[in-house]
């Protein structure tokens, strides 16, 4: 039976823009052993080309099969929902890129759909647009509600903040198509070929890869060189199957693949 594996990219494999110690010679002994990933990204804007990109930049080479972001698992979503349905999209080139794949028509008048993702050049008009098509009978997708970071600075008015307004101006609560939704986590496994006795979720958030991983039934691993610690495991009603520091601690085989 084989194995593989869904690796969360931010906390896990890089911080901002800095690669974390050993990611790159955990990757490299992956592909050397031929064992099945795809790295799992909540982030819509990038297309799975620029990821690679990205990981090259940190010194990391990999193909575009093995990145599947949220926005891949949106447009596959409402192409299974809708096929050649309708929507309005207030996101950026990565979450446009797989709407248009999966032969969803991107429009500005009566969507099916009304579907947020990140993005730097949002206007209260455009949101203001998306209100009106929810209340007018859309249905509310967002990509993903990530906390925003909390810190001066930052991009603290990100997805999370943009969803709830939304969903406070209508009344209606968004569908969330990212992790740790099943609609993703079941899609990326899918990706891949896997079943879901096969599959280990490698993430640094307890709320979204952890949870979203333990509510399928795939094997975890937590690595504290994200944002997660020690001291705030016992707060959750779920646990990791591992612990580690760092991507760099992790050996293969793992523990429940030995006799598969």
């Amino acid at each position: 039976m084989k194995q593989g594996l869904l690796i969360d990219m931010d906390g896990v494999i890089y911080s901002g823009e800095e690669l974390i110690f050993g990611a790159d010679k955990f990757i490299k002994n992956l592909i050397d052993e031929d064992i099945p990933f795809a790295f799992m990204t909540n982030n819509s804007q990038r297309t799975a080309l620029e990821v690679v990109r990205k990981l090259k930049g940190l010194g990391i080479k990999v193909e575009e099969s093995h990145v599947y972001t949220s926005a891949m698992a949106t447009g596959k979503f409402l192409s299974d929902q809708s096929p050649n349905g309708t929507a309005y999209v207030l996101g950026e080139g990565g979450l446009l890129s797989s709407l248009h794949d999966h032969g969803i028509t991107l429009v500005n008048t009566d969507p099916e759909f009304v579907v947020l993702g990140e993005g730097r050049n949002f206007t209260l008009e455009m949101v203001q647009r998306a209100v009106d098509m929810i209340l007018a009978g859309a249905k509310f997708i967002t990509t993903n509600r990530d906390p925003s970071p909390k810190k001066p600075g930052w991009n603290n008015l990100g997805i999370a903040a943009t969803t709830a307004m939304i969903e406070e101006a209508t009344g209606r609560k968004a569908f969330v198509t990212g992790k740790p939704s099943p609609v993703m986590m079941r899609s990326a496994r899918k990706f891949l070929g896997l079943e879901t006795s096969e599959t280990t979720v490698i993430g640094d958030t307890m709320e979204t890869d952890i949870q979203g991983g333990v509510q399928m039934g795939y094997k975890t691993i937590l690595v504290l060189s994200g944002i997660s610690s020690k001291d705030t495991l016992g707060h959750y009603a779920f646990k990791p199957d591992m612990i580690a520091s760092s991507v760099d601690e992790i050996k293969f085989p793992l523990v429940w693949w030995e006799g598969k």
